[in-house]
């Protein structure tokens, strides 16, 4: 069964984004593409309004993270 991905699931959306999206220039990103990009995810199943940039930040750490 395939997980539901909510905005809080910050590690397995970074992990998601960095194989999805290999070519992105994570640190600098703008957090509408990111923003964006999330919710295109497979699995995705969040209000789009329960994100603020707390979060967005917290997804680019993470994801610049496994790019290490």
């Amino acid at each position: 069964m395939p997980q539901t991905l909510k905005w809080t699931d910050v590690r397995e959306i970074a992990i998601q984004l960095a194989e999805a999206k290999p070519d992105v220039d994570v640190v600098n990103l703008r957090f509408t593409d990111l923003w964006k990009w999330v919710q295109e995810l497979p699995g995705f199943a969040d209000d789009p309004q329960k994100s603020n940039e707390k979060i967005l930040e917290a997804i680019q750490a993470a994801w610049l993270e496994e790019l290490d």
